[in-house]
């Protein structure tokens, strides 16, 4: 039974990988279960400086999810390369970095500083304020999302994801501009944004007023994006947004994903990634399917 999928080159030994920003890079992890079981790590967001992130409260639960505003708190490129890198090059997996950034330079320091890392692959966090143009976010606007990618593939030696923000009108739009720009492999869906107020101290619930909402209840939404998606690029496709085990990674996959991410349930369960995986197994086996790969983007 062949679980093995291909990103832009890469084989990755499964389809399962873990979401930016619910995993950090992997270490806490590492107590419950074997990182070598997944197809893939991919670390939280890494800027070319630290960043302290946003005022608490930052975390909020919601009906089906949670909401976040964490501000890609992250100690930078220095501190990821010296202590983070070695860490999971321990593991037989591969490592995917997310990238983030405030300007178009921030992203290509950061993609250029990783270019002779043993790096498989590179995800680009256009969900990011561009604070040249005004704080609208990178993966909001067509054209600055094509910019930005032609010039991140300038410096990258690794092949370059683009991850989509699903806070737009038109995801097709936003994918095609992408791969107009070079873009190797596209992830989505990023978080929605969403608010909480708290009616006893007449407050909003995160300190940022409004976060990032993921969870199961996204995931009708997410499936339709990169159900979308696949429709409307050539492009191999990290499908994410509310998966929680085997089954729902195969919707994603049978909508056109090749591989998947797994994020908030592992803040459920530690080992939510690793059990997806399994799932995928299981599900192979109840059907008897030989390689997942006859799988990805059956259903019309």
């Amino acid at each position: 039974m062949n679980t093995k999928v291909t990103l832009a080159g890469v084989e990755l030994k499964n389809p399962v990988m873990t979401a930016s920003g619910t995993f950090g890079s992997g270490a806490e992890y590492s107590e419950f279960f074997d990182l070598s079981a997944l197809g893939a790590v991919v670390t939280k967001g890494v800027a070319h400086v630290p960043w302290p992130g946003n005022p608490t409260p930052r975390i909020a639960e919601t009906r089906g999810g949670m909401l976040n505003a964490i501000g890609l708190q992250n100690p930078g490129i220095d501190v990821f390369l010296e202590r983070d890198l070695p860490f999971l090059r321990q593991f037989d997996t591969r490592v995917i970095v997310n990238v983030c950034g405030k300007t178009v330079e921030d992203y290509c320091r950061v993609v250029e500083r990783l270019s002779e890392a043993p790096v498989d692959l590179l995800e680009i966090n256009v969900s990011c304020p561009n604070v040249k143009e005004g704080g609208i976010a990178f993966g909001q606007d067509p054209k600055a999302l094509e910019a930005i990618t032609r010039q991140v593939k300038k410096y990258a030696r690794q092949p370059v994801i683009m991850k989509l923000s699903p806070n737009v009108t038109d995801i097709t739009e936003m994918a095609r501009a992408a791969e107009a720009g070079g873009a190797d492999v596209l992830s989505l869906i990023n978080t929605l944004t969403g608010m909480k107020i708290d009616i006893h101290r007449r407050t909003f619930a995160i300190a940022n007023k409004t976060g990032g909402m993921s969870g199961p209840a996204v995931k009708p939404v997410a499936l339709r994006m990169v159900y979308q998606t696949a429709r409307a690029v050539r492009l191999p496709i990290i499908g994410m947004g509310g998966i929680c085990n085997g089954e729902d990674a195969m919707e994603f996959i049978l909508a056109g994903a090749t591989a998947v991410a797994v994020g908030t349930a592992s803040f459920r369960d530690p080992c939510a990634a690793k059990k997806t995986a399994e799932g995928i197994v299981r599900y192979m086996e109840q059907y008897q399917v030989e390689d997942i790969r006859e799988l990805i983007g059956v259903v019309e």
